[in-house]
């Protein structure tokens, strides 16, 4: 997974008698030519400008401590690719008699993940992956799948993940990545809008029985100021 944009970049399908250890390498295996692929392409469709894929392809690779062991973190290091992966508390010293390139490997690892930028990747990491991991196999169900042979298996996370990357680029285009979110969206616009025009309306007939009121009371002030004042004098009349 892209830890910028949140997108999968490749999947694979391990069987459950294999530990984690053993599947990274066919994992950044297949993440790298996903990206190559991505390169080329954009290299095709956009000659002139620069390329929004990073052309040095992976650099960096970000894991939970059950990936953490010498010989990854040594292969990762030969693979000129930076690893964060966290360490499982060990009881005691290690023994690094005659594992020297290991040793500097896993002192190196270590030293990363205890920087501020180790820590902020391990923070994104949590946020990002483990959000993909809730859509795809709790929300979609995809912790039980009941299909005939792992090729079938590996079609349908394909289709799976997917849609889980589409719903990036409808979210990033229209706010929304889900239909039942685009129309919980769509209502809160017209309640909005619905609000927006009532309080235009009353304001409106606010405004016409201010004016009404001020209208009569001018015409009530005008009216009594007209009105002639009747004294009793001689050149008065008795229907004054």
């Amino acid at each position: 997974m892209d830890l910028d944009t949140g997108a999968v970049v490749a999947v694979t399908l391990q069987g459950a008698d294999k530990g984690d250890t053993t599947t990274l390498d066919e994992t950044l295996c297949e993440a790298g030519m996903a990206v190559a692929e991505q390169v080329g392409r954009e290299a095709e469709l956009r000659p002139d400008q620069a390329p929004k894929v990073n052309v040095a392809g992976i650099e960096e690779t970000v894991t939970d401590k059950g990936y953490h062991s010498g010989a990854v973190v040594k292969r990762m290091k030969a693979y000129e690719v930076r690893s964060y992966i966290p360490e499982k508390k060990q009881k005691g010293r290690r023994n690094w008699a005659g594992k020297q390139a290991e040793q500097q490997a896993v002192y190196a690892n270590r030293r990363r993940v205890r920087g501020e930028y180790g820590k902020s990747l391990l923070r994104r990491r949590g946020e990002l992956v483990e959000r993909s991991f809730a859509h795809c196999y709790e929300t979609g169900a995809m912790r039980r799948c009941h299909l005939r042979g792992q090729e079938n298996i590996l079609k349908r996370q394909l289709v799976h993940v997917g849609a889980f990357n589409l719903s990036l680029i409808l979210r990033k285009l229209l706010g929304a990545g889900t239909p039942r979110e685009w129309k919980n969206r769509l209502g809160r616009i017209v309640l909005t809008l619905y609000l927006l025009l009532m309080c235009r309306i009353n304001q409106k007939l606010c405004r016409s029985r201010v004016s009404a009121s001020v209208a009569k009371c001018f015409v009530r002030s005008r009216t009594r100021l007209r009105r002639p004042t009747c004294r009793k004098s001689a050149t008065c009349t008795p229907g004054c």
